[in-house]
């Protein structure tokens, strides 16, 4: 669940995101309270009423921040994503990437800001505007994050030149995905493992012939 960020220029918090008020409490309170209604309840469960009355604030105040509970669940995401999915660092394209699928799949299957995302990936399927806002806000933000990792690998040489990068992060996370949202298979340590042999096989260069 979120916790208190620090604020950014002039009390303000990343971009896109909802404005630091004058009772952070509150605000916290309200995407925790959204969190954890929507594990309980599913998406269609949570209300703006149900939401203040477990956050313990009036109606009027989440409305002067937000306009929907949408709205409210991609900040618990973003929150949440910033700090379970940071880009590793671990000296190696390998290292990294094992990492990343690691934080990934626990994300996606043990946290409950993963049941927020697949809710809200459900949800823009219905809703073009909400479609729009998650993309930007979420699918694009995490992408160039993702893409890092690659970007690393290419600097060191250990993906060729010219290489879709991506192209390998979908090859990279969009396994887990499909066994979050279709299979129901485990994002277990071999799957985990497994996939990381495919993607460093699927960019290793030819070794040079001696003659």
């Amino acid at each position: 669940m979120p916790s208190a960020p620090e604020s950014g220029v002039n009390g303000l918090g990343p971009a896109g995101r909802a404005p630091r008020r004058r009772s952070d409490r509150a605000r916290l309170a309200v995407l925790n309270a959204a969190d954890d209604l929507l594990v309980e309840r599913g998406y269609a469960g949570v209300t703006i009423e149900g939401i203040a009355a477990r956050a313990g604030v009036a109606k009027q105040t989440i409305y002067r921040w937000w306009p929907s509970k949408f709205e409210i669940l991609m900040d618990t995401l973003l929150e949440d994503a910033e700090s379970a999915l940071a880009v590793p660092d671990t000296g190696s394209f390998a290292g990294d990437l094992r990492q990343h699928l690691r934080q990934l799949a626990d994300f996606l299957s043990a946290q409950p800001a993963g049941r927020v995302l697949l809710a809200l990936i459900g949800q823009a399927q219905h809703d073009t505007g909400e479609a729009r806002a998650f993309q930007q806000r979420f699918g694009d933000e995490r992408r160039a994050r993702d893409r890092v990792i690659f970007e690393r690998a290419l600097a060191r040489g250990d993906i060729a030149p010219g290489a879709d990068l991506d192209l390998l992060a979908d090859l990279a996370d969009g396994p887990l995905y499909h066994r979050v949202l279709l299979t129901g298979l485990p994002l277990d340590g071999v799957f985990i493992d497994g996939l990381v042999d495919r993607v460093l096989a699927s960019v290793s260069r030819p070794a040079r012939s001696s003659s």
